[in-house]
């Protein structure tokens, strides 16, 4: 009820923007519309000059926050427990409490000695892995995963940890890849990127309110 709540808000939002009789491509490629969409509901904001910069790259501390926003990880339950002491993210830090928020939820995780290096920035893989974890990673078979991310020409250079995750994301329509459908997943993740996974995600919300289930593979294994 919580799920079709909040997406009957974001269609409200969603439709009181201006029609756009034709979207140009920004310079990343990622089309403009999503960009639009992703500032309209806030999950991302533009610069103080008023421009998105799809081509910046993104940092931990800018990924945690944009996870808390998208995903409302700050009403989840396990927000209520007591701060984490992490030695490179004082109070006084602007992400401060978003770098509570996912790693007392478990959506992102710190380094050793509790430490999260919230300049670092953020690898594809990285990035599509720690959506899917706040979104909900299905659980594929091995197989099946295998099948999902053959089509993918760099699919072998998928981290291990990471292929389940994107095979996630990729089922669900949210991977953007290149024009010959590498996914490029030890590159550093953009604005644009994020923008991209955002907005689609946001019109699946649209489109299905509810939890969707997970897709059958043919001639796969289902999972347990």
């Amino acid at each position: 009820m919580r799920q079709l709540s909040i997406s009957l808000s974001l269609m409200a939002l969603l439709q009181s923007l201006p029609a756009i009789a034709q979207v140009p491509e920004s310079t990343s490629g990622i089309p403009s519309d999503s960009i639009q969409q992703v500032t309209a509901v806030k999950w991302m904001t533009n610069f103080p000059d008023g421009k998105f910069y799809p081509e910046r790259l993104v940092s931990r501390a800018e990924l945690a926050s944009i996870m808390v926003k998208a995903f409302r990880l700050d009403k989840r339950e396990a927000v209520t427990k007591e701060n984490l002491t992490i030695p490179d993210v004082p109070r006084s830090y602007w992400a401060f409490n978003d770098i509570q928020t996912v790693l007392k939820t478990d959506i992102m995780k710190g380094y050793r000695g509790n430490e999260f290096f919230p300049n670092q920035k953020v690898t594809r893989a990285e990035a599509l892995a720690i959506f899917a974890q706040a979104y909900g990673v299905f659980q594929f078979p091995d197989a099946a995963v295998n099948e999902i991310l053959a089509s993918h020409p760099d699919e072998k250079s998928i981290p291990a940890w990471a292929r389940k995750a994107i095979a996630t994301v990729a089922t669900e329509g949210f991977l953007n890849t290149d024009a010959q459908g590498n996914i490029s997943p030890l590159k550093p993740v953009t604005r644009g990127d994020m923008a991209y996974v955002l907005s689609k995600y946001l019109q699946r919300q649209q489109q299905q309110p509810e939890t969707p289930e997970v897709p059958m593979i043919p001639n796969s294994p289902q999972s347990p």
